[in-house]
């Protein structure tokens, strides 16, 4: 239905297919023009251009995606390269002279994963780790871990990369969170957002929302963002001139500004194509009337044909008793198979690319991602059942 819309990336994909959209989402052909049209107007203005991208571009973009999230605060965006330097300037906030007590899960995404963990070495953070599995009961064990201790951060993902399971309520599961802890509540929105209906507008007082174009948004690298709570007073010592804006011409006091909206947590010059890109994506989905929920529905129908596939395969290495989550309504736009070795699944995975069937995995688990791109009477899943004899 939506294969018209992505045409170069689908023509570079000849013979293919791609079951990678949770890592790599195949940008719409209005992204070659947005590249385009960013380097006119460097070419036509040079230095003058960033008149341009601040008093136009980025506020729309702002809007854009404050729509997209149930948001009515546009100006408490702000922008970033990646994820990892909103992460950072959060960590920033509190005083590393001491550990910075956090709360988060054995499931989140390499950028804060990583961090904090090489920060643990050190002894400036100290953790406290809660499983996502069992699924069922996550959420209450997440929110009495919240309660027994004090911490400064609370750090979980929407949708958790390495499974697809979702968090069923946000707006009640951030409520609950917020009733037994003062701690800042940060919210990895990365795998959820223009995927999963999303309205943060009862919670955006209370979480920092992080998310980006890699994914689902569908825009590429290089532009992720920050929803950041509105008279939030937190002063990051990891910060740049950006966070500034509005005090650049007035006298310096003696202690360092901010600017009063979102952009207090803003970074530095950045390469804004990126903006560019996601811009034209959003006004595209506008104009074509695809809204997240009509997208989460098609991607819903895509998974129960791919499924209804696989019942259908005998032999095959895969079924759907190894899907870490079978419930579809709590589950973000990849599914999850969960093999006995991580060897397995490399195996499998590298045995699908063969077969030119692109998906990925990460230690065990093999993930198949779904878009508006696929159409499930191209899915073509039979090479499954020779794995056993070819292996």
């Amino acid at each position: 239905m939506y294969q018209h819309l992505y045409q170069h990336f689908l023509q570079g994909h000849q013979g293919k297919q791609h079951f990678a959209s949770h890592s790599h989402h195949f940008w719409p052909d209005v992204t070659r023009q947005a590249m385009l049209d960013y380097w006119d107007l460097s070419a036509r203005c040079s230095d003058e251009k960033w008149q341009t991208i601040f008093a136009e571009v980025l506020p729309q973009t702002q809007r854009l995606l404050a729509a997209q999230l149930g948001s009515q605060q546009p100006e408490q965006l702000v922008f970033a390269p990646n994820t990892h330097e909103l992460v950072m300037r959060l960590l920033s906030c509190f005083d590393w002279r001491k550990p910075i007590r956090v709360l988060t899960t054995d499931s989140e995404f390499y950028s804060f994963q990583r961090q904090v963990s090489r920060m643990q070495e050190d002894g400036l953070v100290e953790l406290t780790v809660i499983p996502t599995e069992p699924f069922a009961d996550f959420e209450q064990r997440f929110i009495a871990a919240a309660n027994s201790n004090e911490f400064e951060l609370i750090f979980c993902s929407q949708v958790f990369f390495n499974s697809g399971v979702a968090i069923a309520d946000l707006t009640d599961f951030v409520q609950q969170l917020a009733a037994v802890s003062q701690a800042m509540i940060a919210i990895d929105g990365y795998h959820a957002f223009m995927a999963l209906p999303l309205d943060v507008s009862a919670i955006e007082s209370r979480i920092f929302y992080l998310a980006g174009s890699y994914k689902y948004a569908q825009a590429g690298e290089g532009c992720c963002f920050m929803l950041c709570p509105k008279g939030n007073q937190y002063r990051p010592v990891y910060t740049g001139w950006f966070a500034e804006f509005g005090a650049l011409a007035q006298q310096r006091p003696e202690q360092v500004p901010y600017s009063t909206n979102g952009f207090r947590f803003a970074g530095a010059t950045m390469d804004y194509s990126a903006l560019y890109r996601l811009r034209a994506v959003l006004l595209l989905l506008q104009q074509e009337q695809l809204t997240v929920p009509v997208i989460h529905r098609y991607v819903q129908q895509l998974q129960q044909v791919f499924l209804q596939q696989l019942r259908a395969l005998v032999p095959s290495v895969l079924n759907e008793t190894q899907l870490l989550q079978r419930n579809l309504q709590q589950h973000g736009h990849f599914l999850t198979f969960a093999l006995p070795t991580a060897d397995d699944a490399a195996a499998v995975s590298n045995f699908l690319k063969q077969h030119h069937i692109l998906t990925d995995y990460r230690g065990n688990r093999l993930r198949f991602g779904f878009a508006m791109y696929q159409c499930a009477d191209q899915f073509d899943l039979g090479c499954l059942a020779l794995f056993s004899t070819s292996s």
